[in-house]
């Protein structure tokens, strides 16, 4: 008889029917999710959703009112110490002491976090390079872009080799070249850690995330992909098309197209074409019938593209949706 092992799975992060009440206020409401070792979260929700509610509590920096939380096997409340040394937080503001040199700031949290002394100025080298700050680690804090006061940010959090990072706005107010090397190095991070990102840049968590939580009114209202989501609102009926149309010829000729469900105008032109999406009944493709009844009525198409969805488009379609 062949016996087999079946390994359990194991995840990093464990939310178990978490809500956090302030007074009569409910911040978060009966929420649950999981988080396995070396996924790239995204946390995403308007401005009240409850997701800073959500970092705090699982950082340890507040307490749940009901529920559990489990990080890396140990339970928040009751192992505290043993949780929160698995990990990294990194907050939104960078709030860090700004009097201190890179190096030192540095080397102060090692300190804070009883870093090994045998393996601590290895372990501070190694930071200040993984987060590209050798050139500046002798500079004061204040003296630093808000770029590097970033990475610095993000070094300190590092620091004790946690298993997870969190990271809450980490390239908010940054340049669109130190958005670019920030997302860079939390790709890079993401290879050798369990990262929770939140983020109002939408693209920026389909660019980095593979898997995205959407909280809303203290509710999760999704977990998935961004592929996926983006997938579930994608509207693949839908084309937009540029013409030349100086006789106005394109509403009368789209109502002779049996398969159109509408047509909207999005845009004029100041070269006198216009931008059109016109939509189509179920699951029609409605490219060639355009491009053959709208040269019959000599109306000249400069472009036309299926429409496209993004994780913005699934994000303000689920809020819309409410709690559904």
């Amino acid at each position: 008889m062949i016996r087999r092992e079946i390994k359990e799975e194991f995840f990093v992060i464990e939310v178990k029917n978490v809500t956090k009440k302030y007074g009569k206020a409910v911040a978060v409401d009966d929420i649950s999710f999981t988080i396995k070792e070396g996924e790239i979260i995204g946390l995403l929700g308007p401005n009240g959703a409850g997701k800073s509610t959500t970092m705090n509590m699982i950082t340890g920096f507040i307490e749940q009112t009901s529920g559990e939380i489990i990080v890396d096997g140990y339970d928040m409340l009751k192992k505290p110490k043993k949780a929160k040394k698995e990990i990294g937080y990194m907050p939104e503001g960078v709030p860090l002491y700004t009097d201190l040199t890179v190096r030192e700031f540095v080397t102060y949290l090692a300190e804070i976090k009883q870093v090994d002394k045998k393996v601590q100025k290895e372990q501070i080298e190694k930071i200040i390079e993984q987060t590209g700050l050798k050139e500046v680690e002798k500079k004061l804090v204040k003296n630093l872009s808000r770029g590097y006061k970033q990475r610095v940010s993000m070094a300190g959090a590092l620091v004790g080799k946690p298993k997870i990072l969190i990271l809450d706005e980490p390239t908010v107010g940054l340049d669109p070249k130190q958005i670019t090397e920030i997302r860079n190095l939390i790709k890079e991070l993401g290879k050798t850690h369990t990262v929770i990102l939140s983020s109002h840049i939408l693209s920026e968590v389909s660019q980095i995330c593979n898997k995205v939580i959407i909280i809303n009114k203290g509710k999760i209202i999704a977990i998935d992909t961004p592929e996926n989501l983006e997938n579930k609102v994608n509207n693949n009926n839908s084309v937009y098309v540029t013409v030349e149309d100086p006789e106005n010829k394109i509403k009368a000729t789209t109502d002779k197209i049996t398969d159109i469900k509408s047509i909207e105008l999005v845009e004029e032109n100041e070269d006198g074409t216009k931008q059109y999406v016109i939509e189509a009944k179920g699951d029609t493709d409605l490219r060639k019938v355009i491009f053959a009844e709208f040269a019959k009525e000599n109306i000249t198409i400069f472009e036309m593209k299926k429409a496209d969805s993004t994780l913005e488009d699934a994000f303000m379609k689920l809020i819309e949706g409410g709690n559904q």
